[in-house]
């Protein structure tokens, strides 16, 4: 049966069929959505709760562990961290890549709720949830400046108008402010004028309560109508409060502004942003796990000019740094790189044929093939990014092999002198199983891939499936729509027509030169066949020597033409100096060339801060981003007391934790000392290691805290509870939201706290006083307390209390509105013991255990497999006990296990291919004389990466993938020509395989040269992303060489030696007898 025969014969319903397949591609070409790689993030939630002046190991054992051990229940939940500093604490939650994000985060949402019991009262707010990874680089950072506007009030401004509206897009998981704080008014109180009234920071505290209180105060009405009512509250000017009553002195009131000092500024003074040195408020924007990146941006971007329209006049709203610029003129590239691609096999085939009408037909054949894998692509949901073209440019050189088997064989019967029909009908009959066996096979190398698990299954899944589609496509095409253009186009070349041209003979001398060089170097190797086959021997050798020992990574590192930096300064800096180390940092990175724009901010509870900056474009600045990092390194080192570490943003990241460096290793233990201790050891062992750079850990440590130790005792004799105490050192000094001033669209906070040059150091805590509670009356009396200079007494002439503010709070042993006892007030110098530690300014935890991280970049020549092998030996070096556990995060731990995966995948492959070709051939001899192929173009492959220095990455063993499914095509060709031979003529295993070798030698040559120069324009690394597209043409290209080198002796050596095999079993003799019988 001829399955080519109704489509030779209808030409037009052939002709319309192809047509639709074409018009349904580009349909589905300008659908596809667009992206940078396939989708492989893993749902990710991130959990954020604040406790202002909560220090970081309070926020850690009581906001941070109980919100872990909720969350840890939540069912397919990979991975949990958490980062706990000053007021704040950050848990990171990475689902399995099946799980759905919308359901997750109904089940984190019930999660806290569950947690509320556990957490402080003192915890103003529930914890909220974003669904982004804040490991992310922000696809967007937008920058607000102004000429006039105070940062307090753009901040406002952010909050109010952009922060809800930015959040509302589609795609987008979190909107992040940062550089400034939402406007209030701030309580500096006086400590001395407060003590000389005889008054608390708890009265004062109280009284600001009370005052905003925002409860239901319930209506009144009649039979008719209905008041609502309602009470004046303060507002939001500094003036009101002022002449807030605080308390009563002899008839007089005592008012706020007497004690303290009032001011509107923000509610957080310790934050600073810049762009591009100018004061600015920053927005930054992450998108959702799995939302598109394009898209998102671009509905982000339809928006702005609304959003500007709503701002104040004065404020200028500008985009600071978009990571789809780089995106979206790397896919340019690439499609660039596509249709150069078809034009370079077009022309090779051309070249091989010299026929204008000839050339038409593969060329149809490839351009179709490539437009149907647009609607398969687009029924599949996948998107047009870097790896799905890049498959459809190596595609480029796969199917076009199918119809060049075809015509060229076509031709051969057209020339021997029969009609184009017969040509056509004969020559699709002969080679019909030939290309079968050719793309099934290439489709069946990727089999493996689609079980792998994982990022790096989801990476080759759409890369093997977008191949395979173009694949059998080309197959369905080869035997129809080719066979029916070769009865239709095709003329014979008749002995007395035009004489070709100069280009053609040039071709064809330089063809007939090849072949009779390869046919000399036949007759060698089908002479000297042992020789051949030590050869091979050898070859296997080497390419398992070379695989073991080339330098191994796992994704290549791109040039986005974006860097993030963080920057760590001394633990106890004060945010003045810390301003101005940014101010330092940014001046310095924006007088490079090749900065665009540098967005900084910095403060909150950090000793440091974060850094965007946008390169520009590729082809102005004419280098890669690693050489404008190399350049700013040195610059930024002359900054003294501040550590900068610059990291270019990749399209790929792997894990939840953010950190200074590319890649992280991860200690745990249950002993906080301990595993301090030897974080330290091994981050100091790494830094004399020369293949590692940017060493540093999350272990901050080197914070100085004020220890204050109550005198129990004494606390009790004067009725004061460490409560008490807590209180008033939060009062003081932990810029405690007193009040909340509600308006209609944002609330605003009345900010507590002493004056600024009342807390400046440890002797501050000195002016903090403490009320007595009852006990005091009767076990101490006034005088004992003045002689010990323990206690003051605050009293009037008449013998009362000297103020009242709230009666509940200042004498709970009458609860009257005005108090009747007298009481003390007792300085904590009294009471306490006041002593400097160092302290960790960050905790952090992994899996609800003690963790510290140890970050790090690969020195220039250094590969993910050595670095991986140099922290191992340094663990063994410092003697790492095992009660601290080592793993790496991350994208090292990614490698690790794709390591580990490698080995099988091949060898998978590799079986797959051989049961496959059993299964055609019904042979188990010749199914390895096709697999034989393969030692040369792993040899080849390797060597070319090792020769131009690249990593054997992600991409090259897609490229080593793809080259056991190209090479074998050179085997199929001769050995079903050989077959033939063999069963049809009688001919001997040599002769036969010499002849098919002699007579398929033009068309291995044209597949062989129309795959390379498809992947030549991938190897030249052109164009922005090239990083990720060069290794995937080295590899082919190197790989294509030596086995078109070798291949060609070595496949017709083993021929011979299988046949041999093949006719020595009875099962395989008695099939060949049958194939003869029926040929």
């Amino acid at each position: 049966m001829n399955l080519s025969a109704p489509f030779v014969r209808r030409p037009i319903a052939t002709v319309l069929l192809t047509a639709g397949v074409a018009l349904a591609g580009i349909g589905a070409f300008f659908s596809l959505p667009v992206a940078p790689l396939p989708q492989v993030d893993y749902p990710t939630i991130s959990v954020n709760a604040s406790l202002s002046g909560a220090s970081p190991a309070t926020m850690a054992t009581s906001v941070a562990t109980p919100l872990e051990r909720r969350l840890g229940a939540i069912s397919d939940v990979n991975e949990i961290t958490s980062q706990s500093s000053s007021g704040t604490t950050r848990i990171n939650l990475q689902f399995a890549l099946t799980r759905n994000i919308d359901s997750a985060a109904r089940e984190v949402q019930a999660a806290i709720n569950a947690a509320r019991v556990d957490l402080p009262a003192t915890l103003r707010s529930n914890p909220t949830y974003n669904k982004s990874n804040p490991s992310q680089a922000p696809v967007m950072v937008l920058a607000l400046t102004s000429d006039t506007m105070a940062t307090g009030k753009m901040y406002e401004a952010v909050t109010n108008v952009l922060q809800q509206k930015l959040a509302q897009v589609p795609g987008v998981g979190e909107v992040e402010i940062g550089g400034g704080s939402l406007p209030g008014v701030r309580i500096d109180v006086i400590p001395f004028s407060l003590n000389r009234y005889g008054l608390s920071l708890e009265d004062v505290r109280a009284a600001l309560e009370s005052a905003n209180a925002n409860r239901p105060k319930g209506a009144v009405g009649d039979d008719e109508r209905r008041w609502q009512l309602y009470t004046n509250v303060l507002g939001r000017d500094a003036d009101d409060y002022r002449r807030l009553i605080v308390s009563w002195k002899n008839g007089a009131a005592i008012r706020l502004g007497d004690v303290a000092e009032i001011r509107d500024g923000p509610a957080d003074e310790k934050n600073i942003g810049l762009f591009n040195g100018e004061p600015a408020v920053v927005v930054l924007i992450r998108t959702q796990p799995g939302a598109n990146v394009i898209q998102t941006v671009d509905r982000l971007r339809a928006i702005l000019p609304q959003l500007q329209a709503q701002l104040p006049p004065a404020v200028r709203l500008q985009v600071a740094s978009d990571r789809t610029r780089s995106i979206r003129t790397s896919l340019h590239d690439v499609e660039f790189t596509l249709v150069l691609s078809i034009i370079l096999v077009v022309l090779v085939v051309s070249a091989f044929l010299r026929n204008l009408r000839a050339t038409i037909i593969p060329a149809v054949a490839t351009i179709v093939s490539l437009l149907g894998t647009f609607g398969v692509m687009q029924l599949m949901g996948f998107s047009l990014n870097n790896l799905s073209l890049m498959a459809l440019t190596v595609a480029t050189g796969f199917v076009v092999d199918d119809a060049i088997v075809v015509l060229e064989n076509t031709s051969r019967h057209l020339q021997a002198g029969m009609s184009r029909v017969q040509a056509a009908l004969q020559g699709a009959r002969e080679v019909g199983f030939t290309v079968v066996s050719m793309s099934l096979s290439l489709v069946a190398v990727f089999i493996p891939l689609l079980f792998m698990a994982g990022q790096q299954g989801r990476l080759f899944l759409e890369f093997a499936l977008t191949l395979s589609a173009a694949v059998m496509i080309s197959l369905v095409v080869s035997l129809t729509t080719t066979p029916m253009l070769c009865a239709q186009i095709l003329r014979r070349e008749e002995p007395g027509g035009p004489r070709p041209g100069r280009i053609a003979r040039f071709f064809e001398a330089g063809y007939e030169f090849l072949l009779r060089s390869y046919e000399k170097s036949l007759d060698w190797a089908l002479g000297a066949r042992g020789l051949v086959m030590a050869l091979l021997a050898f070859v296997v050798a080497l390419n398992a020597y070379l695989l073991i020992n080339i330098p191994k990574g796992f994704f290549p590192q791109q040039d986005t033409g974006s860097l993030m930096a963080g920057f760590r300064t001394d633990q106890s800096i004060s945010f003045q100096a810390l301003s101005e180390k940014l101010q330092a940092i940014v001046t310095i990175v924006r007088a490079d060339p090749a900065v665009s724009t540098v967005v900084g901010f910095a403060g909150g509870s950090r000793a440091g801060g974060f850094m965007f900056v946008e390169l520009k474009p590729l082809a102005e600045r004419k280098e890669p981003g690693s050489a404008a990092i190399a350049r700013l390194r040195p610059k930024l080192s002359q900054i003294s007391g501040v550590s900068v570490f610059l990291n270019p943003v990749q399209d790929l990241r792997m894990g939840g934790r953010s950190s200074n460096a590319t890649y992280q290793y991860t200690l745990k233990g249950d002993n906080g000392g301990e595993l301090k201790q030897w974080a330290q050891k091994l981050s100091s062992r790494l830094e004399q290691e020369t293949g590692l750079t940017d060493i540093s850990t999350d272990q901050q440590e080197n914070g100085v805290e004020t220890f204050v130790t109550i005198d129990r005792d004494t606390a009790s004799r004067f009725g004061i509870t460490p409560r008490d105490v807590d209180n008033a050192l939060y009062n003081a000094f932990g810029q405690r939201t007193a009040s909340t001033i509600y308006e209609d669209i944002n609330q605003y906070s009345v900010v507590l706290a002493v004056a600024r040059r009342f807390r400046e150091g440890p002797d501050a805590l000195n002016d903090v006083y403490v009320p007595a509670g009852s006990a005091s009356t009767g076990g101490t009396t006034s005088g004992d307390a003045a002689a010990s200079g323990d206690a003051a007494t605050r009293t009037d002439s008449t013998g009362s209390p000297a103020s009242v503010a709230n009666p509940a709070l200042r004498d709970p042993s009458t609860g009257s509105a005005l108090a009747t006892s007298t009481r003390n007030m007792v300085p904590l110098a009294a009471l306490t013991t006041i002593t400097e530690r160092a302290a960790a300014t960050s905790i952090s935890h992994q899996d609800a255990t003690l963790a510290t991280t140890v970050s790090f970049n690969l020195a220039e020549g250094t590969s993910l497999s050595d670095a991986r092998g140099i922290v191992r030996q340094a663990e063994a070096d410092i003697g790492m006990p095992t009660s601290i556990g080592g793993s790496f995060e991350g994208l090292a731990k990614t490698f690790e296990e794709s390591q580990k995966q490698q080995p099988l995948l091949i060898l998978a492959a590799i079986v797959v291919v051989y049961i496959l070709l059993g299964v055609l051939y019904e042979s188990y001899a010749h199914p390895v004389t096709v697999l034989s192929t393969l030692p040369s173009a792993g040899v080849g492959a390797v060597l070319a990466l090792m020769l131009l220095k690249m990593e054997f990455s992600l991409i090259a063993l897609i490229g080593l993938f793809l080259l056991i499914g190209i090479v074998k095509k050179n085997a199929i060709l001769i050995i079903d020509f050989a077959l033939d031979a063999e069963r049809s003529r009688g001919l001997s295993a040599v002769e036969a395989v010499r002849e098919a070798s002699l007579l398929r030698f033009r068309p291995i040559l044209m597949t062989t040269l129309a795959a390379a120069l498809g992947a030549l324009p991938l190897a030249l690394g052109y164009g922005e992303g090239s990083e990720l597209r060069q290794p995937l043409g080295v590899t082919i290209i190197g790989g294509l060489i030596a086995s078109q080198l070798l291949t060609l002796l070595t496949t017709p050596v083993v021929y011979v030696y299988m046949d041999k095999l093949r006719r020595k079993n009875p099962d395989e003799r008695l099939l060949a007898r049958h194939a003869e019988a029926t040929a």
